[in-house]
């Protein structure tokens, strides 16, 4: 369940319409916070356009990016109604399961469709005591984490094992587990073989483990240019 927004009245807010996975949002729209609603809702200032106060359908999902620093969050939710408080007008913000978190990162992300397995360790072993892992396919990965095509569905906070396959010959490309967790959860395009695409962040246990992610991603791209 999600918790009420920590942020000061007035905090700065910058506002996107949601776009499709692999596509990076415009946070050209500034909207300042005012206080939550419960754990789920909270109130904001309207965006400004043009000079004039933004209208928009119930049907809109709205990306919200607050933070500074090395980590920005960002939040997805629907506006259920414009409200009055005193002279000024907000819109009142449903959030919905999702966040997403962004990191300032020299490493880039590469787009990428290779098929992974992904397990959990609360699924049921087989007869010999061995959780059979699941296929996903990637739209992209990074040192940060990946995005990934899959038929389960992961909830926000959940935590998964992945596994990289081989990339090429050299020790680079060896196959790499980690675990990760889930940022995000949203349906597949109607075509889609999978259900689902889901953000990861991979958890890494250590530096070493975090180099050699690094060393793979640069590996990989000889295979992507």
């Amino acid at each position: 369940m999600a918790q009420a927004l920590k942020l000061k009245s007035g905090t700065k807010l910058a506002v996107a319409f949601d776009v499709p996975v692999g596509k990076d949002p415009d946070f050209s729209l500034v909207s300042s916070f005012f206080k939550p609603l419960g754990d789920s809702s909270f109130l904001m200032s309207i965006p400004m356009k043009s000079g004039k106060s933004m209208t928009i359908s119930d049907d809109q999902k709205l990306l919200i990016r607050y933070g500074d620093g090395a980590e920005q969050n960002i939040i997805a939710g629907y506006v259920d109604e414009t409200v009055k408080q005193g002279i000024r007008s907000y819109w009142k913000l449903r959030r919905v399961t999702e966040k997403r978190t962004f990191f300032q990162r020299a490493d880039e992300r590469v787009k990428i469709s290779m098929h992974v397995a992904y397990s959990q360790p609360t699924w049921h072993a087989n007869l010999d005591g061995i959780i059979e892992p699941e296929d996903g396919l990637t739209l992209d990965i990074s040192g940060g984490g990946m995005a990934m095509y899959l038929n389960d569905y992961f909830e926000v906070g959940e935590i998964c094992t992945v596994t990289l396959p081989p990339m090429g010959t050299s020790k680079a490309g060896k196959p790499i587990t980690l675990l990760a967790e889930n940022c995000w959860t949203r349906k597949a395009e109607k075509r889609s073989p999978y259900k689902n695409i889901c953000g990861l962040k991979f958890n890494y246990k250590d530096q070493r483990d975090k180099k050699r992610v690094a060393d793979y991603i640069e590996n990989m791209k000889k295979y992507t240019s």
